[in-house]
């Protein structure tokens, strides 16, 4: 098959250069992309006295019916056709003659791969967004059935103080909301239209490049047609967006793993996201879990193709910029799947609250609270804190809990502590005081919770 652009060759491709060069199998995932892009196109050169009404239409139902084609797989595209673009203009051209080749007046496959992969993008952002906010609602609805129920809070991975569960779910959605914020900016930013800008200098015809993006869904043209074609920062943002993500779902992914272990047995995760061992009878791992985990470093190894392609790439268009789907595609393919797949783990999750409690008397972890009732007192905080840990160092000498030291045991810390002085110092009662704004007490954790479905509520995506 004679090539599109062969005008000026002599020889056609050596066969291991078209395989080489080819994109068409896996560019032509964006083939309606393509045509809507193509009957926009069209469509202003209709208006604009550069084809004729008729040749318009005549295109138009060809392009749909290549989509129709494509679409209930009765073309199968082979690497002759290099890609999407290639592959359906010349297939066009095949079905409607001569009055086909006009589709091309006033474009160039640069800009018209960028369009494709705007709109692409677009429409994925979209449907991420969606679950994305499906996570955010199974979040919220488990930090409510968990708002009053008490786990033990990490910092290093020792016991530090007690936190409620519903606390500890609103962090993550703190996190996925601004994961949220984030792609709609990505959204905001990317959404100009490149078509028009041609190879990198625009044109001589009289087009309408707001016609076109008005058609296309866009907000309005790219301002410069040499950023148009080369500009690469949409995606690349997209996949800075999706690796910072990626690293949430895997922070939660690991505690999972380790909340799931014999020696934290905290959750019970749902068979249906575990796995058994083939020698060990008794296991059941959580297999989604570590998986999940795993995957961010494939979309951090996106981001980073990516970058490394563009890094040395002068304007405008260059062939290096080829490489810029595949790492996309695999980018939106792994989170999509990961975030749905989270999220449905996480609804299918419960606390053993009996496993969980057996851990709150370990590790002195009302030892803050008792440190800041002696500073409500009068006591300075830096001498309570070291009252305190005399108070720790003791019970570890004794193999007892701050409740065990005797009135004696105080005097001989600090002449000012008395078992009166140190007021109810239960687990429970350290939680329900820590009321302060964007604290662990269940009070404040609903109303965290009542700000975060106001703030879903609002969004487009719901």
């Amino acid at each position: 098959m004679a090539s599109l652009w062969g005008g000026r060759f002599e020889k056609d491709m050596d066969e291991l250069v078209k395989k080489y060069n080819a994109s068409i199998f896996f560019d032509q995932r964006m083939y309606n992309e393509d045509i809507d892009g193509s009957i926009a196109h069209v469509t202003m050169l209709g208006k604009q006295g550069i084809v004729t009404e008729a040749e318009r239409d005549q295109i138009i139902a060809g392009l749909e019916g290549i989509r129709k084609d494509i679409s209930d797989g009765s073309i199968v595209f082979t690497v002759e056709d290099e890609d999407i673009h290639m592959g359906i203009e010349s297939r066009l051209i095949a079905r409607i003659g001569d009055v086909g080749k006009k589709l091309h007046t006033a474009r160039s496959r640069n800009d018209q791969c960028q369009v494709d992969g705007r709109l692409y993008l677009k429409k994925e952002i979209r449907e991420i967004l969606n679950s994305l906010c499906c996570l955010e609602s199974v979040i919220l609805e488990k930090a409510e059935k968990y708002a009053d129920q008490i786990t033990v809070g990490f910092t290093h991975l020792q016991h530090a103080q007690p936190i409620t569960i519903g606390f500890v779910f609103m962090a993550y959605f703190q996190m996925f909301k601004r994961d949220i914020q984030r792609l709609m900016d990505t959204l905001e930013r990317m959404d100009c239209n490149p078509l028009g800008s041609c190879a990198l200098a625009g044109t001589t015809m009289p087009i309408d490049r707001h016609l076109t993006s008005q058609l296309l869904g866009f907000a309005a043209p790219c301002e410069n047609a040499m950023d148009g074609v080369s500009d690469r920062d949409y995606s690349l943002e997209f996949l800075s967006d999706a690796s910072i993500s990626m690293m949430h779902l895997s922070r939660w992914a690991e505690e999972f793993a380790w909340w799931n272990s014999s020696e934290f047995s905290y959750i019970a995760i749902d068979d249906s996201f575990c796995t058994g061992s083939s020698i060990m009878p008794q296991k059941k791992n959580p297999d989604m879990a570590e998986l999940i985990r795993g995957k961010v470093g494939r979309v951090y190894g996106d981001l980073m193709q990516l970058l490394t392609v563009m890094k040395g790439t002068p304007l405008a268009y260059n062939k290096d910029f080829q490489e810029d789907k595949e790492s996309l595609f695999d980018a939106i393919d792994t989170w999509k799947a990961t975030i749905d797949i989270f999220a449905k783990m996480l609804d299918k999750t419960e606390f053993r609250m009996d496993r969980i409690e057996q851990q709150l008397s370990r590790g002195f972890l009302n030892a803050t609270d008792i440190a800041e009732h002696f500073a409500k007192q009068g006591i300075p905080f830096r001498e309570a804190h070291a009252i305190v840990g005399r108070m720790v160092k003791a019970c570890e000498n004794k193999n007892c809990d701050f409740r065990d030291l005797t009135e004696e045991d105080l005097q001989s810390i600090d002449s000012r502590v008395t078992k009166e002085s140190l007021g109810d110092i239960s687990i429970k009662a350290c939680v329900d005081a820590r009321m302060s704004f964007g604290g662990t007490a269940p009070a404040e954790v609903r109303r965290q919770i009542a700000v975060g479905k106001a703030w879903l509520d609002s969004l487009a995506c719901q």
